[in-house]
């Protein structure tokens, strides 16, 4: 019987990471900050005169994120 230690593997060679250009990122890098910045402006908006839609609903589902990320909002 062969202990655990003396097994090798053969077939192991080290794992190449692929490189991704940066013209392949770029519209995927401007899509999730564009989208970011949506959320945020949700999250942060007071429900004012910036407010995209009227009414309080997303005030209150974002309500205790807004207190998480220490926005005021009373």
């Amino acid at each position: 019987m062969s202990s655990p230690s003396a097994i090798v593997n053969p077939a192991a060679e080290p794992i190449a990471i692929p490189a991704i250009p940066l013209r392949e990122l770029a519209p995927w890098a401007l899509l999730f900050g564009l989208l970011a910045l949506i959320v945020i402006f949700f999250i942060s908006a007071d429900q004012g005169a910036v407010s995209i839609p009227s009414g309080n609903a997303i005030h209150e589902w974002v309500h205790d994120g807004r207190h998480l990320l220490g926005y005021p909002c009373h």
